[in-house]
């Protein structure tokens, strides 16, 4: 990270400063140790603790009033803990929140901070200026980050003529404004259709390959599949999990399957002999079939493995078309937990 031309007048804390404040640190770029924080009588943070490193994503997963959007306003310095320290590539986000501020790139989830009668250029101009830019090199740097999330063809048009995806693309370059090493992204993919939400996905993985560290915040269970490198689920303020992702779904012991199904040209009701050979091992119900075949919903009993099921199956004629999980193993890891804490 070098000093630019914005940080040298008036006494500014350069990126270079920056850099030196940091190089002794951890290598960890985010981290929190032991952290509570109470609001009243509400405890929203109870002795958690999160460390992600340089070049990671961490997804932050949790139901509403976990506490994810306290933890990220902590990292932020927009909360002090009430117990425990937090660390941002090394610095306190209270006692250097000048410094921070420069490190840290935020993805809100619902952005109404842009002027929409401005263009998307101009309103990264703004915020650039913001910053401390200097007026030529805010314009030299908003045009760079338009183009690195493929808004150069729209940098001219108004944000309100933005799809909601567009926005949050949009939202992105002005986290890139100050070249941040640490990313703070709160349900970057709500409310965007596959084709916006692998976009922002892609921007941020490339963020990680030039070696920025990620907390994601989404209730978008199934997207950290093969994305983030580590998962901690939170419940009422405290660490549920902390791990990597197939270490997540160890915590999954799927009992529900989808089938299709064919009658092998035996004749008689396909799903009546289903019922019959299972009637030891499970149930199943057709969700949408014929005598033929069709699509059902197969329960197996506990201490049945699903082998065992579509062997009675074949057993009497029934040919196993396709199955999968009715829940990613992601998603029943995450209910298993959560069942667990309510007990």
């Amino acid at each position: 990270m070098t000093a630019t031309a914005w940080d040298e007048p008036r006494g500014r804390q350069t990126a270079a400063a920056l850099g030196a404040a940091a190089a002794g640190a951890d290598a960890a770029s985010i981290e929190a140790q032991g952290i509570s924080r109470s609001f009243g009588d509400k405890r929203a943070l109870d002795d958690v603790s999160l460390r992600i490193e340089a070049g990671k994503i961490g997804a932050l997963l949790g139901p509403n009033g976990a506490g994810k959007t306290t933890l990220l306003r902590l990292f932020s310095g927009l909360v002090k803990p009430d117990a425990g320290t937090v660390r941002v590539a090394g610095l306190d986000p209270i006692a250097d929140a000048r410094l921070v501020r420069r490190t840290l790139g935020l993805i809100p989830s619902g952005d109404r901070t842009f002027y929409l009668r401005l263009s998307g250029l101009e309103n990264l101009v703004f915020f650039a200026r913001l910053h401390g830019m200097r007026r030529r090199a805010a314009i030299q740097r908003a045009r760079e980050v338009i183009d690195e999330v493929d808004l150069t063809d729209a940098a001219a048009a108004p944000v309100r003529t933005y799809s909601h995806g567009m926005q949050k693309r949009l939202s992105v370059a002005r986290a890139l404004l100050t070249r941040p090493s640490v990313f703070l992204v709160d349900e970057a993919t709500h409310d965007l259709d596959p084709a916006a939400a692998r976009n922002v996905k892609d921007i941020v993985k490339a963020l990680c390959r030039d070696g920025a560290a990620v907390i994601w915040a989404t209730q978008r269970i199934d997207e950290i599949r093969g994305f983030a490198d580590s998962v901690t689920l939170l419940s009422r303020g405290h660490v549920l999990f902390d791990g990597t992702v197939p270490e997540l779904m160890s915590h999954s012991i799927p009992r529900r399957f989808l089938l299709r199904l064919d009658g092998g040209g035996v004749a008689g009701d396909l799903g009546e002999r289903a019922r019959h050979a299972l009637r030891d091992c499970g149930s199943i119900e057709a969700t949408a079939a014929s005598g033929a075949g069709g699509h059902y919903t197969l329960s197996i009993d506990e201490g049945v493995v699903l082998s065992d099921a579509l062997v009675r199956l074949a057993a009497v004629g029934v040919d196993v078309l396709a199955c999968r999980e009715e829940r990613s193993e992601i998603e029943e890891a995450f209910l298993s937990l959560m069942r667990q804490e309510e007990v």
